[in-house]
């Protein structure tokens, strides 16, 4: 509801997204994401953005004006702490899915490198009598070489990612 208010209240002004940015002495991208609803501004921004379209803050977020100025503030700091939570919930939620997805990485890599093990490198005792069964097993021998070469540096990687990502929370 803020992302369109403030959206169809800055075209209202014939103001483009540059121009709103540069009033409010940020770039252009900040508007963007408000007007998206990607991020929302905090209370000093959202005083500071009503200031500038003349609206009333109760509504940019989407209330009527009430006769108690104090209950007001109350409502828009309660709209706005609602507004963060659900961001960094949603923040939190693609973390751990990206952490979930790099730790599934790894235990694929590891899988396949224990099967390759477990394989003890066939390639080497083949025989290349049968034309057919040697281009099969060529294929599976390229196949193996381009995962042992890259697959460490995946694992590394996708290690880093789960420690970072385990620090920011």
């Amino acid at each position: 509801m803020l992302n369109e208010n403030i959206r169809t209240i800055r075209k209202s002004k014939g103001l483009s997204q540059q121009d709103l940015a540069i009033r409010l002495n940020v770039v252009r991208q900040t508007v963007s994401k408000w007007e998206k609803g990607l991020s929302v501004p905090d209370s000093e921004m959202l005083i500071l953005i009503s200031d500038v379209l003349e609206t009333p803050v109760s509504i940019l977020i989407g209330e009527n004006i009430s006769e108690y100025p104090t209950e007001n503030l109350k409502s828009i700091s309660e709209k706005l702490e609602a507004i963060n939570l659900q961001l960094a919930n949603n923040k939190i939620r693609k973390r751990k899915f990206l952490q979930a997805l790099l730790i599934i990485l790894c235990f694929i890599i590891l899988i396949i490198f224990l099967f390759l093990i477990r394989l003890k490198s066939p390639y080497l005792n083949w025989s290349y009598n049968n034309p057919e069964i040697t281009v099969l097993r060529v294929n599976f021998h390229i196949l193996e070489w381009l995962f042992v070469r890259i697959a460490p540096i995946i694992m590394i990687f996708s290690i880093i990612g789960i420690i970072l990502i385990r620090k920011k929370f």
